[in-house]
């Protein structure tokens, strides 16, 4: 296995790293303020168009394709988006500064592999240019969706059109006033074998009887993206909104899910590395009972063991990347699920210890500690909880051992 970044790659991180450092995480207080002084959660900051344009002069746009196409002719690998996405995650504006952001780029992915000529004109283009953001509606609230096979929305032919009548929740992106189309995930046919009853297609957001009922909040906080509940009522979309084939849903999703997972491991790194930066910086400025808190042996062994554990899931995250290169994304499906546990639940571990360092300060709004461990804590269930990822890997460990007592029982 060679993690070593490719000289484009190197590159691409040093202009990366200015660019964070100078642009990006100073542009932060700027981003809160316009969007406190609209009264809108889901306010598009005026800043975020600067940082795009200032992105695509340096050529930081839409790195993370990892597909040949005609807007990707020499695509990144995915050892070598690794660190870059690692880095757009130390700032909750890094991601779509660079159009980079979930859950725009699975949707981007699977439009790419799986879109019609003119479905890619009208979604993809634009979602690729930055001027329109999108959804993907597969969670719903009256099932257990962590079991694919359960999504029950509601997809029927009737002529020329599909009827979609159903509900999704935990709708990530919905709420955003530059949404313009969601990728539903519902049943076409439901007595089909297991794995083919399911179809996706695609729905503009203002198409009639499709309503976004509310926005949930995560421990409190209104997410700039909104995680919405939408209802579908007889929500009609011509047949030529279909993607790929009738019954290949539960296939792209699986297609798509797999980097979308470990994109979010890549930039949950980051966040753990801006936290222990934090923390360092804290501790090495307050003194209690007459002495730095770096000093403290406790102290010390947070920063060490944060390191510790951060350089542990960094090098799991670039197997898994790997193994995505070499041997493709179904043949990493284990490790990425090894990864989708590790990662979260690292970062969640040094940020608390962060917020520690800080007292109260920690969970207030004057850091941004408290927004990172909201955050970092659904990862443990979006695209499938720690208990399923788990499940996975434990099936796999035990396959051989199981096998071998029935054959020895025979």
């Amino acid at each position: 296995m060679d993690f070593a970044p490719s000289p484009r790659c190197a590159e691409l991180r040093d202009r990366l790293v200015s660019f964070m450092a100078e642009q990006v995480v100073p542009a932060e207080p700027a981003a809160l303020e316009q969007m406190a002084a609209s009264g809108d959660p889901h306010h598009h900051p005026e800043v975020l168009e600067h940082l795009k344009a200032e992105a695509r002069a340096r050529g930081l746009w839409n790195l993370f394709l990892p597909h040949v196409t005609e807007w990707t002719p020499d695509p990144l690998s995915n050892v070598d988006y690794a660190p870059l996405a690692e880095i757009t995650g130390r700032s909750f504006l890094g991601p779509e500064a660079l159009n980079s952001s979930a859950p725009d780029t699975g949707n981007m992915e699977i439009l790419a592999l799986f879109g019609t000529p003119e479905q890619k004109e009208r979604w993809l283009v634009p979602l690729l240019e930055g001027q329109i953001r999108s959804c993907f509606a597969m969670t719903e609230p009256d099932v257990a969706s962590s079991d694919a096979r359960n999504i029950s929305l509601s997809i029927r032919r009737e002529g020329d059109e599909y009827v979609l009548n159903g509900r999704k929740w935990w709708i990530s992106g919905a709420a955003n006033p530059r949404c313009r189309v969601a990728i539903v995930m519902g049943k076409t046919d439901p007595d089909a074998p297991t794995y083919e009853q399911q179809s996706m297609v695609l729905v503009p957001m203002d198409a009639p009887g499709l309503t976004v009922v509310r926005d949930l909040t995560v421990f409190g906080y209104n997410d700039r993206e909104g995680h919405c509940e939408l209802r579908f009522d007889d929500v009609r979309v011509p047949a030529a909104n279909l993607l790929g084939q009738e019954g290949g849903g539960f296939a792209m999703a699986q297609a798509r899910l797999g980097p979308g997972r470990i994109h979010h491991c890549m930039r949950c790194i980051g966040i753990a590395e801006r936290a222990l930066e934090l923390m360092c910086r804290r501790v090495a400025e307050r003194v209690a009972f007459g002495r730095p808190l770096a000093d403290q042996g406790v102290i010390q062994e947070w920063v060490a063991d944060s390191r510790i554990e951060i350089e542990q899931a960094r090098l799991l995250t670039l197997k898994a990347a790997w193994l995505m290169d070499t041997v493709g994304n179904k043949g990493a499906r284990v490790e990425i699920s090894a990864i989708k546990v590790v990662a979260p639940n690292t970062a969640l571990r040094v940020v608390d210890r962060a917020i520690q360092a800080h007292g109260g300060a920690g969970v207030s709004q004057d850091t941004p500690l408290a927004a990172m461990w909201a955050g970092l804590r659904t990862l443990r269930f979006a695209d499938g909880p720690d208990e399923v990822h788990r499940m996975q890997l434990a099936r796999r460990e035990l396959r051989p051992h199981r096998e071998a007592v029935e054959a020895e029982a025979r």
